[in-house]
C-alpha cells in the first residue's frame, strides 16, 4: 500500500521522527484514514490532521482516529464572526461548523491548532480572533501570511509595513497564546529583535490591534513558543496527492516523486532541496541580511512574486 510505504519512508528519517500532517483537499474522504494513522502511530510517528470543516468530520470518526493515535487537529478560522469567515471561505455556515468541530476535538482530547490567513479582509479583526482563541483554549495559533498563488491571487495582501505591525502584535499576543507563523519567516527576526530589547517603530495598525485586545487582556500568561527554524526544504517537505515532492506546499517546484524515488534521498540529496538550504543562493535584501541564519524569508512568496525562489521576500520591510 502506497500510504504505508510513505509512512515507512518518514520513519526511516530516524529520531526524533518528523511530524506527519495529513491534509488535502479533504483527507476525511479516505476510507483508510484510520489505518494510516494507526500504522504511523505504531511506527513511532506523531500524526496531525488538517481536515475541511465538512459533515464528514464527525465525533465518531475523530474519536476513532484519536484512539488510533491522532494527536492534534488544525482548523481554519479566518474571522471572529460568521460574516467575516464565511465571506472569506465562500460558503455560509462554515464558521459555525468550525466552532462545532473545535468543541468536538476538545471533548475528545485532541490538541487544536487554529490556522488564520492574513489578508486585507481580516487584518483589523486579528485582535478579536486572538480573544476567541484564548477563550476557547486553542493549543496553537498558526498565522499564515498570504502567498499569491492559486485562489490567493484574488485576495488583497497587506503591505510589508503592515506586516511588521502584525508580527509585532503577534509577538505580544504570544505572551498569552502560543503563536507561530506560516510563510512569515521574518517573525523569527521580530522575536530576536524584541527579545534583545531592540526598539521597534509601532505603526498605526499595531496600535489599533493592541487597543482592540482590550484592557482585560493579560500582559503575560505563559511561556512564549520559540519560533522553529523551518523553511521551504529546510525541516519541511510537502507531498502532493500524486506523490510529487515539494519544498513547500506553496512553492510549485518538484524534486521528484515518492512513487519512484526515495523521500529521504529527495529531501537530503536532490539539487532543489540542497539549494533551498544554501544561504549563499539568496539574493537582494535576503542575501545580505544579518538575520538570514534564523529567517531566510519566504521562498514561496519570492517565487510567486518574481519567478525566482532565491529573491527577496517582498513582504519583509527590514532594510539590512
Amino acid at each position: 500500500m502506497q500510504a504505508f510505504n510513505l509512512v515507512d519512508e518518514i520513519a526511516a528519517f530516524g529520531k526524533p521522527s518528523p511530524l506527519f500532517i495529513i491534509t488535502g483537499g479533504d483527507p476525511m474522504k479516505r476510507d483508510d484514514l484510520a489505518d494510516i494513522v494507526a500504522y504511523a502511530d505504531n511506527s513511532g510517528i506523531a500524526v496531525a490532521l488538517s481536515p475541511s470543516a465538512t459533515k464528514l468530520v464527525t465525533y465518531e470518526r475523530l474519536a476513532q482516529l484519536h484512539e488510533e493515535g491522532l494527536k492534534a487537529i488544525s482548523l481554519s478560522l479566518d474571522g471572529s464572526s460568521a460574516e467575516i469567515h464565511d465571506a472569506f471561505r465562500g460558503f455560509p455556515g462554515v464558521y459555525a461548523r468550525t466552532l462545532e468541530l473545535w468543541k468536538i476535538a476538545h471533548d475528545i482530547g485532541l490538541r487544536v491548532q487554529i490556522n488564520t490567513t492574513v489578508s486585507r479582509h481580516n487584518v483589523e479583526d486579528l485582535a478579536s480572533i486572538a480573544r476567541l482563541l484564548r477563550e476557547q483554549k486553542a493549543f496553537l495559533w498558526s498565522v499564515f501570511f498570504l502567498v499569491p498563488t492559486g485562489r490567493g491571487r484574488l485576495l488583497e495582501q497587506i503591505t510589508a509595513t503592515e506586516c511588521e505591525d502584525v508580527m509585532n502584535f503577534l509577538y505580544d499576543v504570544g505572551n498569552v497564546i502560543p503563536v507561530k507563523t506560516t510563510e512569515g519567516h521574518h517573525f523569527k527576526r521580530i522575536v530576536v529583535q524584541r527579545d534583545s530589547f531592540e526598539e521597534f517603530e509601532a505603526g498605526l495598525l499595531y496600535r489599533r490591534l493592541m487597543r482592540a485586545l482590550g484592557p482585560d487582556w493579560p500582559q503575560t500568561e505563559k511561556a512564549r513558543r520559540a519560533p522553529m527554524d523551518i523553511n521551504a526544504g529546510r525541516g519541511f517537505v510537502f507531498i502532493s496527492h500524486r506523490g510529487q515532492v515539494y519544498p513547500s506546499g506553496f512553492l510549485p517546484l518538484s524534486a521528484g516523486n515518492v512513487r519512484r524515488e526515495s523521500l529521504r534521498d529527495l529531501y537530503r540529496n536532490s539539487d532543489l532541496f540542497q539549494a533551498m538550504r544554501d544561504p549563499s543562493r539568496l539574493t537582494g535584501r535576503c542575501g545580505r541580511c544579518r538575520f538570514q541564519p534564523v529567517c531566510g524569508g519566504s521562498r514561496s512568496r519570492a517565487y510567486a512574486a518574481t519567478g525566482d525562489p532565491f529573491a527577496s521576500d517582498p513582504l519583509c520591510a527590514y532594510q539590512p
